[in-house]
């Protein structure tokens, strides 16, 4: 039962949390982030973080993800596909080469080096996704530019981590890895296209309660599910499915009541949960190598997407908005360190510091984003009354 207490909780502090960033001028999410960390084992101790928590925050991110996907604008997505591939890019090259510099200067081996490098390319744009919806922007040409990205960057790392990994002496079959990628999105598209719509209407109309909402419940933990089994995020399938349904008939109506689902507890779990994980024990002997390493992290991420924004012609300001919104390493670039971890391409101790990093990338993420938007909006508001 100390479970359902913790669970009560997360829920109340991650409501009051977020309500007070918004009164602080800042999105709902940074709150929500922050108050993970005090509820947590790095300051009060209150909640754990216990399996059962990170199953039901893995749910969060899927549910999240699937949402970002039934609101993406198909017409605008095919528009920024170009746009997309720039920010996807660029947000890789820079990043990864000033991370591999990094570890050089840390004396690491070249293939640890690479590896950090490669750790530092990453990107999980589920905390972008909320406050691009706290900004209403999902569905303008820089939400789907964003959205878009993130899947380029996603497939183009898990490869690449996949060839340093056959490098290192791991057991990676490359060719059969890049195999299953591919046949994941041509499987996934022929699936939303056909499949999706027509179990849907088989759902719809059976005569129990919510069969259509379970039915599109099922297809993004479908979608979730075969993307890991390939190696491909699961966030990444749960959004393909997500705009499988956007281009259904049922998308409204499934829309509002998984938004209302999501939201009133899974989502809050996953935002909280984040900061769970956070431990300061044995930082302060690395304070400088952490300092550096997150200001790294978010400039080079930052500039980087930025410069591949600005070449597909967004302005400056919103150009740095898109690259603050891949400035986020979440959960993606966790599993990454862990494989490193694991596999002593990183020691316990820059793990440690890695997991540090990867929160502050998380939390400067929402302001960040506030920040450049707003000031491209002001700028073109500008402009019209000009």
């Amino acid at each position: 039962m100390e479970f359902i207490l913790e669970l009560a909780i997360i829920l109340f502090a991650s409501k009051i949390a977020g309500d007070i960033s918004v009164k602080l001028g800042q999105p709902s999410v940074l709150g929500k982030l922050l108050i993970g960390v005090i509820l947590g084992p790095a300051v009060l101790g209150i909640v754990s973080d216990t399996k059962t928590l990170e199953e039901l925050s893995q749910i969060g991110v899927i549910l999240l993800m699937f949402i970002a996907g039934m609101e993406t604008d198909i017409k605008e997505f095919k528009r920024t596909w170009k746009a997309s591939t720039f920010v996807g890019i660029s947000g890789i090259i820079v990043p990864l080469f000033f991370g591999f510099l990094a570890g050089m200067l840390m004396n690491l081996t070249t293939i640890e080096a690479a590896f950090l490098g490669l750790l530092l390319s990453a990107t999980s744009v589920s905390i972008s996704v909320q406050a691009l919806k706290e900004l209403n922007m999902v569905q303008s040409k820089e939400g789907t530019t964003i959205l878009g990205a993130a899947v380029i960057d996603d497939v183009v790392v898990i490869i690449a981590l996949a060839f340093l990994m056959s490098m290192a002496g791991g057991e990676v079959n490359l060719s059969m890895m890049i195999m299953k990628k591919v046949l994941f999105f041509i499987g996934a598209i022929l699936v939303a296209w056909k499949v999706v719509p027509w179990l849907l209407k088989k759902f719809a109309p059976l005569k129990v309660t919510e069969s259509l909402i379970t039915g599109a419940l099922i297809i993004c933990f479908v979608f979730a599910y075969a993307a890991e089994l390939t190696g491909v995020a699961g966030i990444i399938g749960a959004y393909i499915a997500g705009i499988a349904i956007s281009q259904t008939d049922y998308q409204q109506k499934i829309f509002k009541k998984v938004e209302t689902i999501s939201y009133s507890i899974f989502v809050p779990i996953f935002f909280t949960s984040i900061g769970l994980s956070v431990s300061f024990d044995g930082i302060s002997q690395h304070i400088g190598l952490m300092i550096g390493l997150s200001i790294l992290a978010i400039l080079t991420k930052l500039l980087g997407a930025a410069a591949g924004a600005k070449a597909a012609q967004f302005s400056w300001k919103n150009s740095l908005g898109i690259g603050a919104a891949m400035v986020s390493r979440g959960e993606v670039a966790l599993i990454i360190a862990t494989i490193g971890l694991e596999t002593k391409l990183i020691n316990q101790e820059l793990f440690a510091v890695l997991v540090i990093v990867v929160l502050v990338t998380t939390i400067v993420t929402p302001p960040l984003m506030k920040y450049f938007f707003n000031q491209g909006n002001k700028q073109t508001q500008i402009k019209h009354t000009a």
